[in-house]
């Protein structure tokens, strides 16, 4: 009879590269369903109002500034801009909408929209689909600022000449070398040297004297501050100062050039806040609330009559005036109004009319034609989706829109101005519902779609595992050939109508992906259908089935807390200490009274590392803890550094055999002493280059090389320390752990290092628990898992019997008792997950700790670094695991597939948990919520892979079972 283990092993390969494909293809679709682009084209352009009350607009956008910190009581900070609240203009709060990055801040204020997510595709530096936007609208745009935001409103104007940039070198953005509010004296001091040289030249003369003009003045350094500093850093508070003087300066400059002839309007906002951490991106308050303050020409003035009186005006000293809050893409037709352009065409902003000084007639001939520029975006959006439906349902609240456009035209006819702005502002909303109407019009085919999609998945992974690792042969059903072929026919035919049904409705190329997945594994799921059901009812025939049931109830249970911890991250407190306390108990008498000392490792760990989660996840740089964590590693080297070579000696107490490669020297290992030095000298150079950048004397190029070395030998010395026959694996998880230490510790700046020694404690101590407790209550291995072996062994399964010393390398089936194995491994990748952050929040994780390789702005390396302090816990986590399934005998891959195939349980929680509606800081949760649970298969996958080349052939000895 042929071996099977090729066959087998092809069967693991094609599971694994699928799983890969699906989750990756998948994870995609919250973004087909939920924010698929709204751009829409083929639309002429509305002009605003005619005359337009200014001739010129100056936009300045404060990169990064919080609205508290500009508007709080001390406000004397800012003297020119309280002047102007209190005075002169107008203000309120621009609330931004997540991602809050700056890309599509700065796309939402001048371009009107929310930018589709592809965009980060391309760095949110080019534009993945060219836009309109005010700046391509007007006359002529001059920008001065950022080499990061000017491209992209510069590339994709019509007229590549109409916008003209003026960009500092990219190496201008260093977060330790320069005060970083020196960016911004670099724009006002380019745009003073740009009016002298205007004045040399006529071109530029006749230019500024004309009307639709555009100045804007990206003013990057409070985002590099609020970074490299804090928000409430003197750093940052002190460059809302300079702004400050410096826009005083500019419009003093500006208005003595125009002789002060009042046809300038002035805007000042920012594209995104500041959390207290020094990082953005996500739906908290402190980074979707931005300040506005608007004024000059076609500006209303301050509003003392209908004062808003909340908790905002309050603390800050602003009860007395009315504020006017606004979305962010409202401003993008504010300032087309004010300088009378066309509205950008795919713009759904509402003009906020509060802020505009001017006539009753003027103001609802701007609101209506605001209303109508949304309009033809819904007429271009309606028909393209009555072209591509068969059973077409126009949005019901629009069906009659030319008598309500007929009745806003009378009534401005009719000179009744507010009945008009109300009707106007009617039609607006309506017409921003009815595009969500047709950008949500799939949803239901296409949730259902990825809820089955996802279903195939658990099922046909699923029914791999019982059929090859748990012990479900069936041997007397046998595969009709022709059945399966008939099966493969059929799922053709219906892949084939289904591409015929999305190709009528010129549905995304991606839905073809979706629909393909789902096919193929609901196939495979029926060609196993004898399998299936045979395993059914042989479970129920059983006597066991109850008690099987109650423990995969259990196990879904589990599932469910680890869902509610992404929610609340101290859920995962309590739920480690009770597995501390709770899971010994629950083990033989005989094993709490041989293995106290194991048991009491066990306890103390878990409640350790549960401290971590309670944690703030923001918090300042504290060298002191680093330093203690760092010292904690370093001692617990030497302690296993000088005890691993008297463990093998003395024939370790408990086990069958000894490592020879430990017994061959008394002294320590060279690796591991290489490795405290390592250690050692990172502790020394992380509070160096720390002490260095307080003192804003810059990195070290020594300091910075010396990191760099030290990151590329952590990767370096576990693969050169290769994995040799007879190496115990008790010293490789030692290199492992002491070779992850000290990138660790250079990437951390408060208690991060003394998770990693916590963790790594919880992680040895439930290795040593899962040894000690299979061997003293698993039952011999006879016939039956003589007959695995046969079937299930891998090739890994080769060479661990090399590196054993045992002649039996036999693996044995899974059982529902290996449930609380996996349980334990997901709860331990959570609590890597969020030990020292929330990794489903952007602005968790600072970035501070990446100046000790480099401090010039580079997000992509910057979010590579901090990727990869987030991974070491997992790296780690991988190699026990790996250990601990060939110590309980589990062939290399079972115990690794059973978590691969339910996880997805979670998958399909959050999936129907994301929302499109609500605050930003709702949405932004549930959307990383769902892409972390649907990229976790992927991620297992590469943590299996890492863990078994790190620890796939090290020596496993059997444990020796004490006597009472």
């Amino acid at each position: 009879m042929a071996d099977p283990k090729p066959r087998s092993s092809n069967r693991l390969a094609r599971l694994l590269v699928l799983g890969v494909l699906f989750h990756v293809v998948y994870s995609w679709s919250i973004f087909d369903i939920y924010f698929r682009s709204p751009l829409v084209h083929g639309m002429t352009p509305v002009e605003a109002p005619q005359p337009a009350p200014a001739s010129r607009l100056v936009l300045f956008v404060a990169d990064g500034l919080r609205a508290d910190k500009l508007f709080e009581k001390q406000l004397d900070r800012a003297p020119f801009l309280k002047d102007i609240v209190m005075n002169t203009g107008s203000f309120g709060i621009s609330r931004t909408h997540v991602p809050t990055e700056s890309r599509p801040g700065h796309v939402a204020l001048i371009a009107g929209f929310y930018e589709d997510v592809s965009a980060v595709t391309k760095g949110w530096k080019h534009n993945p689909v060219e836009f309109d936007s005010v700046f391509n609208e007007s006359r002529k745009t001059w920008s001065f600022g950022s080499p990061d935001i000017l491209p992209m409103f510069a590339d994709g104007a019509s007229d590549k000449h109409r916008v003209e940039t003026f960009m500092y070198p990219p190496e201008f953005e260093d977060f330790a070398e320069k005060d970083a509010s020196m960016l911004d004296t670099w724009v006002f001091d380019k745009v003073d040297e740009f009016f002298e040289n205007a004045q040399k030249n006529q071109t530029t003369l006749d230019l500024l004297r004309s009307d639709k003009i555009v100045f804007f003045l990206h003013l990057l350094g409070l985002d590099t501050n609020g970074h490299a500093h804090r928000p409430y850093s003197k750093e940052y508070l002190n460059n809302i100062q300079l702004v400050d003087s410096g826009i005083k300066r500019f419009v003093e400059n500006w208005d003595a050039f125009f002789n002060h002839d009042g046809k300038t309007a002035y805007v000042f906002t920012a594209d995104h806040g500041m959390s207290n951490r020094g990082n953005h991106g996500d739906g908290n308050p402190d980074n979707t609330e931005t300040p506005l303050i608007a004024w000059g020409a076609g500006i209303a003035g301050p509003d003392r009559k209908n004062a808003v009186v909340d908790s905002y005006s309050i603390d800050w000293g602003l009860d007395k005036l009315k504020r006017v809050d606004v979305n962010q893409a409202d401003v993008a037709p504010l300032m087309s109004t004010l300088i009378g352009i066309p509205y950008p065409m795919n713009s759904v902003g509402e003009l906020p009319l509060a802020y505009l000084n001017n006539t009753a007639h003027y103001k609802a001939e701007a609101a209506f034609r605001n209303a109508r520029q949304i309009l033809r975006q819904f007429f271009v959006k309606q028909e393209s989706k009555r072209s591509t439906e068969l059973y077409f349902e126009p949005f019901p609240f629009l069906l009659n829109h030319e008598a309500l456009i007929q009745e806003i035209q009378g009534l401005i006819a009719k000179d009744l101005m507010d009945t008009a702005i109300e009707k106007s502002q009617e039609l607006a909303k309506l017409c921003i519902e009815g595009l969500r109407y047709y950008q949500i019009y799939d949803w239901l085919f296409l949730r259902g779609m990825i809820s089955v999609g996802y279903l195939g998945w658990i099922a046909n992974s699923l029914l791999f595992v019982f059929k090859n690792y748990a012990g479900y042969s069936f041997g007397a059903i046998e595969e009709d050939g022709r059945d399966r072929k008939m099966v493969t026919y059929g799922a053709a035919v219906f892949f084939a109508a289904f591409s015929a049904f999305m190709y009528m409705k010129q549905s995304h190329p991606n839905y073809y992906l979706y629909i393909a997945f789902l096919v193929y594994l609901w196939a495979q799921v029926f060609k196993e259908r004898r399998f299936a059901w045979t395993l059914i009812t042989s479970n129920l025939k059983s006597g066991a089935w109850m008690i099987n049931f109650s423990k995969g109830a259990l196990y879904i249970v589990g599932l469910e807390i680890l869902v509610c911890s992404y929610f609340a991250r101290e859920i995962l407190t309590p739920a480690l200490i009770v597995a501390g306390i709770v899971w010994p108990m629950l083990t033989p008498e005989s094993f709490q009274r041989n293995n106290a000392g194991i048991v009491w490792y066990w306890r103390i760990s878990c409640i350790g590392t549960s401290i971590f989660l309670m944690l703030p996840v923001e918090f300042d740089e504290d060298m002191r803890l680093v330093t203690l964590g760092g010292i904690l590693i370093l001692v617990s080297g030497i302690f296993a550094a000088y005890f691993l070579p008297l463990y093998a000696q003395a024939k370790l107490p408990g086990t069958k055999s000894r490592s020879k490669n430990l017994n061959e020297d008394k002294a320590p290992p060279a690796v591991i002493m290489l490795q405290l030095l390592v250690i050692f000298l990172s502790i020394v150079i992380v509070n160096d280059t720390s002490s260095r950048l307080k003192a804003k004397k810059g990195l070290p190029l020594l300091n910075q090389v010396a990191s760099w070395l030290i990151l590329a030998s952590c990767a370096a010395i576990p693969m050169m320390d290769s994995v040799k026959e007879g190496q115990h694996y008790l010293r490789r998880l030692v290199v492992i752990y002491l070779s992850f230490a000290p990138v660790f510790i250079l990437l951390s700046i408060s208690y991060e290092a003394l998770f990693y020694f916590c963790f790594s404690q919880t992680l040895l101590s439930w290795l040593l628990m899962e040894r000690q407790l299979y061997s003293e209550t698993s039952e011999p291995l006879g016939n039956d898992y003589a007959d695995v072996t046969k079937r299930v062994t891998r090739s890994s399964s080769k060479a661990a019997s090399s590196a054993s010393n045992s002649d039996d390398a036999s693996f044995r089936f899974l059982t529902t008792n290996d449930l609380r194995t996996a349980t334990i491994f997901l709860f331990l990748i959570n609590v890597a997950f969020f030990g020292t952050g929330n990794i489903a929040s952007v602005a968790s994780f600072t970035i501070d700790s990446v100046y000790r390789f480099f401090t010039v702005f580079n997000p992509f390396l910057m979010a590579a670094l901090v990727i990869v302090k987030m991974w070491v816990p997992f790296f780690l986590l991988s190699a026990v695991f790996g250990v601990v399934s060939r110590s309980i005998r589990l062939p290399a891959f079972s115990l690794f597939l059973l978590v691969l195939s339910t996880t997805d349980v979670m998958t399909l929680n959050f999936f129907f948990l994301v929302r499109d509606d609500g605050s930003w800081l709702e949405i932004g949760t549930t959307i990383s919520h769902f892409i972390i649970a649907s990229s976790f298969i992927v991620f297992q996958i590469v943590l299996f892979s890492v863990g078994h080349f790190l620890v796939g052939r090290v020596l496993i000895p059997e444990v020796r079972l004490k006597k009472d």
